[in-house]
């Protein structure tokens, strides 16, 4: 193959995509590479209370995830979630020319476009599958967070277990590392990331074997301000083996991918050997988890529809009865301005009633002042 030839096969665009758990740093990761030169999505998620700064992922794409994950009987929240489900290749064929149109409104025609959505990680082959028709190269970045961290964090927000927000870790990371060992990309630990996160900037562009798109200086002060300590709101304590067999299995998952992230040596046997832990309890009580997990999912769509259709009709209602106050006002106005309008007539017409009586009073005077 030629030079020429070269240049014309190698796609023109590239997706950072910031794969891993929920609560793992993902939204961290995510506005370094978008203050660096990628392009984040048209609507992003605003922050809440649970992430002040925000979580900046498309929230139409994060809806859609959801959709497709339902689809095949899951849910972001299910542990069982990895290995990947498919559907017949007809419905799937629907789902991906849904997923590009959105891809396409979300991003335009980027050059970098920047996609983070952990529901990504456990529907990578869908979402690789769609960037290859797409014709892009893709560069993955996967922050690594201690599991029980992420457990404090998922506690406070969802209410959830340690040990299921333990499997729920595993499952995304065992997937964010199987389905992306042929692509380029880079485990980054989220403590080290908030304590030097030039040196992992470097170890991401070696890594993707490409600088970022625009590092510039006055990036890497926006970048200074937004990466503060008040972004570390849980850390790691405790031992993962309290958890029993869940964190176990996350204890295995952790130690391979922190040494990932510290470029150390690991122990490939470990991931292979948690996988198949995974799968075997996916076989024993999966039937009997992943089914609640989908219709509470399918139920806090609804419920979450539900209240945003309760506040645009509040929002509406709202917004009639101030412009209906704001009428009245107006009218009211009106009517002050019209009976001021009256009264300084009537003042008028009574001052000349008043000179005339007067006028009248002084002839009258003078006439019988007259001998």
């Amino acid at each position: 193959m030629t030079a020429t030839q070269a240049a014309r096969s190698e796609p023109k665009r590239t997706a950072y995509l910031v794969l891993g758990m929920h609560r793992s740093g993902t939204s961290a990761v995510t506005q370094l590479l978008g203050l660096a030169g990628a392009k984040l999505p048209a609507q992003v998620m605003p922050g809440d209370e649970h992430n002040a700064k925000g979580y900046f992922e498309p929230w139409r794409i994060a809806l859609f995830n959801d959709e497709r994950l339902r689809a095949a009987g899951g849910a972001w929240d299910d542990v069982f979630s990895f290995p990947f489900r498919t559907l017949p290749r007809r419905d799937e064929r629907k789902w991906l020319i849904r997923g590009e149109a959105l891809f396409d409104e979300e991003y335009g025609d980027a050059r970098f476009p920047l996609l983070k959505d952990p529901r990504v990680t456990i529907l990578m082959p869908f979402w690789r599958t769609l960037i290859d028709d797409m014709d892009m190269a893709a560069r993955v970045v996967i922050p690594v967070r201690h599991p029980l961290a992420v457990a404090g964090s998922l506690a406070r927000r969802d209410g959830f277990a340690a040990q299921k927000s333990a499997l729920l870790w595993t499952s995304y990371m065992l997937a964010a590392e199987a389905y992306t060992r042929d692509l380029p990309r880079v485990f980054v630990d989220y403590d080290s990331l908030l304590g030097d996160w030039r040196a992992e900037v470097g170890r991401m562009e070696a890594a993707h074997g490409a600088p970022l798109p625009k590092l510039t200086e006055k990036a890497g002060k926006a970048i200074d301000r937004f990466l503060t300590p008040e972004l570390r709101h849980n850390t790691g304590q405790g031992d993962l083996h309290d958890l029993g067999w869940a964190g176990e299995l996350a204890q295995m998952v952790f130690e391979e991918l922190s040494a990932a992230a510290a470029d150390r040596p690991a122990n490939g046997g470990a991931l292979e050997l948690a996988g198949e832990m995974l799968a075997r309890k996916r076989e024993e009580v999966g039937a009997l988890v992943s089914p609640t997990t989908r219709d509470l999912d399918a139920t806090r769509v609804e419920l979450r529809e539900t209240r945003a259709s309760l506040e645009f009709e509040l929002r509406e209602t709202r917004e009639r009865l101030e412009a209906e106050l704001a009428q009245l006002r107006a009218d009211i106005a009106e009517v002050r301005a019209a009976w001021k309008r009256d009264v300084a007539g009537l003042d008028r017409e009574l001052k000349v009633f008043y000179d005339a009586i007067a006028e009248a009073e002084a002839r009258l005077e003078e006439a019988l002042a007259k001998p």
